[in-house]
């Protein structure tokens, strides 16, 4: 489960959440990157497209200074049932994903890993804070400063004019 460093994150630099070999990993040694946090699962529907475009967005801006991270969770229709050495074999055989993977979350309810509560405590429309399904991703500016949610069925290559504007602005 993913911790909190503070009582009142004011960013995402204030979270310690865990690897998928449960070592601890303060999110601040991401600090002046432009992240992309994403809830995966590897038997969805749209696992195959989203793990995709995720690699070749990594592969083409990480050079400029972009993280995506990986959160496996379970929640949605069992989708995501391996452990996290299974999940990470998975993700990394099948689609060479070089992104961190990190350890399975829950993302709702009263066992949300803190960092996803800070995720959703933003204003994002008509389905609240929840998060509705597989691959909800959420852009975070240089700053810790979440930019922008997209929701499960947008295209991450949708995010790609968002991460280059965020990328070119100066901390």
């Amino acid at each position: 489960m993913a911790s909190q460093t503070m009582q009142d994150p004011r960013s995402i630099y204030d979270f310690t959440v865990k690897d998928a070999d449960g070592k601890d990993v303060s999110l601040d040694m991401y600090k002046g990157k432009v992240m992309l946090i994403v809830n995966v699962a590897s038997k969805c529907g749209m696992t195959n497209s989203n793990y995709t475009e995720l690699n070749h967005l990594y592969n083409k801006y990480k050079g400029q200074g972009l993280e995506i991270m990986a959160f496996p969770c379970n929640q949605f229709g069992d989708e995501e049932p391996g452990t996290n050495a299974q999940i990470t074999e998975f993700v990394c055989t099948r689609f060479k994903s070089e992104f961190p993977i990190f350890g399975k979350i829950e993302v709702n309810g009263p066992n949300a890993a803190p960092l996803y509560t800070f995720l959703k405590s933003g204003k994002w429309g008509i389905f609240g804070d929840d998060i509705q399904w597989n691959f909800v991703k959420f852009l975070v500016d240089k700053n810790g400063t979440i930019a922008h949610r997209y929701y499960p069925t947008t295209s991450p290559l949708t995010a790609e004019q968002d991460i280059k504007e965020l990328l070119e602005t100066t901390s």
